[in-house]
This record gives structure tokens, C-alpha cells and sequence, in this order.
């Protein structure tokens, strides 16, 4: 579950038959999922069990850990019932090798940060084809494959969860919604609350909006993004803030980038302008929406704000 779904009614999703949900916690180096305490909140609250993730997008192993930290501290004082899982998808110009490093950093750190057990999703083809034998022989698999009675796992013998559709209808959750089935080693021992170190806690200050601000103004001076800002205190409408209103601000991060300069080897942010749309500028560098959508958090592809910005992996 994560933003995409908007609200959900766990009452419902609990009456539905559905015993276990996984919840997107984070994202990236600074992303935190508009939903994810909601969601998480809620979903005990209904006695459902819960697993949580974080979708990757580190492009070294250093990044990796990172976001192994950033994640962990997001997770911080949670309960998970399930696996932590580590959705990595999207990999641009990285070798296999590289890959595999990455995945294998950032699984070490967080199991090392949380003390829980961690799984990795993937579709069957990057089981087969990316994810090699030493992440298979460390870490279970959940795996995607739509339209099979039964999955190819590709170097995992077995899995503990299986993603059998992405077009699912469940009551409490508007539009479609994945449906997986999970096997008892999905779950942990007792849901001990994760606690992480001071050193890789989130940061958090706060401001207090004076007359003339904007969110985006406020984001650039904090190095963040407006999205951040926003899912961080629950803004609807980002354009619509009010004198004397308190902010919160996590400041762990720094993602300042001057819009022209790579962020990495394969990115670039890339400053929101007046008449924008993301159809326009995922032509302008070539890649498609959906990539921008995913890398961004981006709930709904027809709004975005002008000072926004944007990172673009470039292919």
C-alpha cells in the first residue's frame, strides 16, 4: 500500500478476508510515503498484519547504505510483523555486478540497523536474469508474476511471498490493488518495535510560515523538496499554506542541486516550471512518465507545481 491507493478503509480490507498488507514506507534518499503512518496506524488498528518497504534507488553501494539508514530511521519505533522488503526495480545503466552490490549493501545495513530479517521483491524475470546466487542464497524472495498458477523464482528454490496480480479489487481500497500470497516465513519472530541509533535518526526542525511564503521557497531553503514537505505534515494542496502555520522539516538529508548539474552519474534535477507538464518534460529528456512518476512519488501524474523539483534518471 502506499499513496497510490489514497485512503484506504482497513475495516473493510480486514473484512475482506486480507490478513497481511505491505506498506511503502520510503523511497529514495529523502521520500517519505504521504500514506505510510496512516497506513501503517491503521492497518494494526484492524489487526491486520503488516510488512514494510523502501523502493531503491541507490547507484552505488554507498548510496546503498544511505538509504539503508534513511529507511531505518523512517521505520523507526514501527512493529512489522513481516520481512522488511527491498523493492529495486529500476536500475538504469547499472551492470548486473553492480546490481547485486548494491542490493547486498543495503540489505546488510538495514538488517544490521533494525535487527529484523529482510526479503527482497522482484518480478521473475530480474530473478532470473539480475538477482544472483549469493542475494539467493542469503535472502528469501517475493516475487511478481502476473497471469501463472505458479511463479518462476529463478535462482531461489522457493518463495514466502508470490505477487499474482496487479489488477486486484479488495472492498476499503478504491481501484485496482496488487494481491500477493504469502507462506509462514514471511513472518517475524515478536513484533519488537525497531529502534535505530541517534546517528541515523531523522532530523527534524520546524518553521513557522511567515506572510509571503510559498512552500517551494521554504523547501529550497531547507535543501528538501515540496513533496517532502508536504507528505511530512499532511498538506493536501501545496500551494495553500498559512501565516503561522508550523512546519515540520526533516533536515538529515541534502539533495541542493544547481537544476543543470547531474545528481549522479545518470540524473539531473530538474526545477518545476509555470505551464510544465510531465508529459513535456519527459520528452524533453527521453524517458517515460511512469520512471519520473516512480522516482518521484508522484500520486497523480497531472499535478505538479511550479519551484518543484524533480530527479530524472537519464538511460
Amino acid at each position: 500500500m502506499s499513496d497510490w491507493q489514497g485512503s484506504i478503509d482497513y475495516a473493510q480490507v480486514k473484512n475482506a478476508g486480507i490478513e497481511v498488507v505491505y506498506i511503502k514506507a520510503s523511497q529514495g534518499n529523502s521520500i517519505v510515503d504521504a500514506y505510510f503512518r496512516t497506513n501503517y496506524e491503521n492497518a494494526k488498528a484492524n489487526g491486520l498484519k503488516v510488512g514494510l518497504y523502501h523502493f531503491l534507488t541507490a547507484r552505488s553501494v554507498e548510496e546503498a547504505e544511505q538509504q539503508a539508514e534513511y529507511f531505518s530511521s523512517v521505520i523507526s519505533g514501527t512493529s512489522p510483523d513481516c520481512k522488511l522488503a527491498m523493492d529495486f526495480e529500476i536500475f538504469g545503466n547499472l551492470s548486473v555486478d553492480e546490481i547485486n552490490a548494491i542490493s547486498l549493501a543495503f540489505l546488510q545495513k538495514v538488517q544490521a540497523l533494525t535487527g529484523k530479517e529482510v526479503i527482497i521483491y522482484s518480478d521473475a524475470s530480474n530473478a532470473s536474469n539480475t538477482f544472483g546466487p549469493e542475494l539467493a542464497n542469503t535472502y528469501p524472495l517475493w516475487v511478481a508474476q502476473y497471469g501463472v498458477s505458479q511463479p518462476n523464482t529463478g535462482n531461489w528454490n522457493q518463495y514466502e511471498g508470490f505477487q499474482y496480480s496487479d489488477t486486484g479489487t479488495v472492498s476499503g481500497i478504491r481501484g485496482y490493488t496488487d494481491l500477493d500470497t504469502f507462506t509462514e516465513g514471511i513472518f517475524l519472530g515478536a513484533p519488537n518495535a525497531i529502534s535505530t541509533p541517534e546517528n541515523t535518526k531523522n532530523q527534524i526542525t520546524t518553521y513557522t510560515v511567515q506572510a509571503g511564503n510559498t512552500l517551494s521557497q521554504i523547501a529550497q531553503n531547507y535543501d528538501t523538496t515540496v513533496r517532502e514537505i508536504a507528505g511530512l505534515n499532511n498538506i493536501a494542496n501545496p500551494n495553500l499554506i498559512y501565516v503561522g502555520e508550523v512546519l515540520k522539516i526533516d533536515t538529515t538529508h541534502d539533495i541542493s542541486v544547481n537544476t543543470s548539474d547531474k545528481y549522479e552519474t545518470n540524473h539531473i534535477i530538474y526545477t518545476v516550471q509555470y505551464g510544465d507538464t510531465l508529459s513535456q518534460i519527459a520528452q524533453k529528456y527521453g524517458v517515460p512518465i511512469r520512471c519520473i512518476v516512480q522516482l518521484n512519488h508522484i500520486s497523480n501524474p497531472n499535478l505538479i507545481y511550479a519551484g518543484e523539483r524533480l530527479r530524472i534518471e537519464l538511460y
